[in-house]
C-alpha cells in the first residue's frame, strides 16, 4: 500500500510534503490496462479503415491510387518497418538476458529504422502535397491521409517513447518497472507493425492492382 510521510514535517512546524516512498503498479493490471488501451486503438483504426474503404473510389475527378502511389517505395518504406519490429524482438531477448548494453543497442537500432519510416512517409506526403493530391483534392485522398497520417504519428510516438526508455534504462538499468515497460512498448510497437500491413495491402496493393 502507498504511504505518505507528513509526520516529520508536522512536527516540525512544516507544512506537510506528500511523497510516494514505493512505486508499486502490479504487473498484471499494468498489462490488462495496455491491453484495453490497444483494443480502443483497434477501434480507431477499424473506423478510418471502413471509411476508406466506402471513401477509397470517390476520386473526384482527380488522381487515383495508381496515378499516385510509388509502390517501390512504399515496398521500402513497408521493409523498414517490418525490420524494426525484428530488432525490437532483439532488444527483448536482451533484456531477458539483463544484457543492458545489448538491449540499448537493439532499442537505438529500432528507433532509426522508425525514424527512416516516418521520414519515408513525410517525404510521400510532400510529394502528393506538390502534385496537388492534398487530403482536400477528393474524398479518397482525405481518407487516405487521415489513415495512414494517424499511424504515423503513432510511430513517431513510440520513437519518442521509446527514447524515454532507453534514457531510464541507461539510467536505472534493468529494472522490474523498466522491464514492464518495455513489455508495454513491444505490444505497442508489433501492434503498429500489424495495422501498417494492412494498409499497405489494402490501401496501398488494392488501390493501384484493384
Amino acid at each position: 500500500m502507498t504511504e505518505f510521510h507528513t509526520e516529520r514535517a508536522l512536527d516540525e512546524g512544516q507544512a506537510p510534503a506528500f511523497y510516494l516512498t514505493e512505486e508499486h503498479h502490479p504487473e498484471g493490471s499494468t498489462m490488462l490496462g495496455f491491453w484495453l488501451y490497444l483494443m480502443s486503438d483497434c477501434l480507431i483504426f477499424a473506423v478510418l479503415f471502413a471509411t476508406h474503404a466506402v471513401l477509397g473510389r470517390n476520386y473526384a475527378a482527380g488522381p487515383s491510387p495508381a496515378d499516385l502511389f510509388d509502390l517501390p517505395l512504399v515496398a521500402v518504406n513497408t521493409s523498414m518497418l517490418l525490420f524494426s519490429s525484428i530488432t525490437y524482438g532483439f532488444a527483448m531477448l536482451a533484456m531477458e538476458r539483463y544484457e543492458k548494453k545489448a538491449t540499448l543497442t537493439w532499442m537505438a537500432v529500432t528507433a532509426l529504422f522508425g525514424i527512416a519510416f516516418v521520414g519515408l512517409e513525410f517525404y510521400e506526403f510532400a510529394h502528393l502535397l506538390h502534385e496537388g493530391a492534398g487530403p482536400q483534392r477528393s474524398a479518397f485522398l482525405s481518407s487516405f491521409f487521415t489513415l495512414v497520417g494517424t499511424h504515423g504519428l503513432h510511430v513517431t510516438a513510440g520513437i519518442v517513447w521509446m527514447f524515454v526508455l532507453m534514457a531510464q534504462v541507461a539510467k536505472r538499468g534493468l529494472i522490474p518497472e523498466n522491464k514492464r515497460r518495455l513489455m508495454c512498448l513491444s505490444m505497442f510497437w508489433h501492434f503498429l507493425d500489424v495495422v501498417w500491413i494492412g494498409v499497405f495491402s489494402f490501401v496501398y496493393l488494392m488501390g493501384v492492382l484493384g
